[in-house]
């Protein structure tokens, strides 16, 4: 019996679709609360040349313990990231009051490089393809075509299993 349903977002923090899609994110969080552990995964795409460094910055936001209001402030600013690079990471950290400095440290040292790795790697191994692309309890749903009725069919999922659980 579990209290709350995973759904797990493989997202990219350079990626226009990612940005588009957290309508939906804030959406599902705003419906189900705890019951929804919605958990940032990172799959950055080599088309995106400074996708892997954010995600890495995301990560160290998460030590920091402003994941997920760290990925929305990069996500508003994708096109500014594609233009300036790592520079922008490291303002959104400060923007939000975070430590700055140790997000330029963790960029230069890559402490968070193994769980980028891994998250990608296991990405690849269920198919992700690209992003955003979530999966929730077994089944992956593609975002990178498009978004619509994905929420939709993640409620019904969460739904369902919320309700199998009460």
């Amino acid at each position: 019996m579990t209290d709350s349903v995973i759904l797990d977002v493989w997202c990219e923090l350079q990626c226009p679709d990612c940005h588009s899609a957290l309508d939906d994110v804030r959406a599902l969080r705003a419906r189900y609360g705890d019951r929804l552990d919605i958990r940032l995964r990172h799959f950055p795409l080599e088309k995106h040349k400074h996708a892997f460094a954010a995600a890495q910055a995301a990560e160290e936001a998460v030590e920091q313990g402003q994941g997920w209001p760290y990925v929305e402030a990069v996500l508003a600013r994708t096109a500014e990231l594609g233009k300036r690079g790592e520079d922008v990471l490291v303002e959104v950290a400060r923007e939000l009051g975070l430590d700055a400095e140790e997000f330029d440290t963790a960029l230069i040292d890559g402490r968070h490089i193994l769980i980028v790795d891994a998250d990608q790697a296991e990405g690849k191994a269920i198919g992700v393809t690209g992003t955003p692309t979530y999966v929730i309890d077994g089944q992956r749903l593609d975002g990178g075509k498009s978004q619509e009725g994905l929420r939709g069919r993640i409620e019904e999922i969460a739904d369902r299993l919320l309700a199998a659980d009460a």
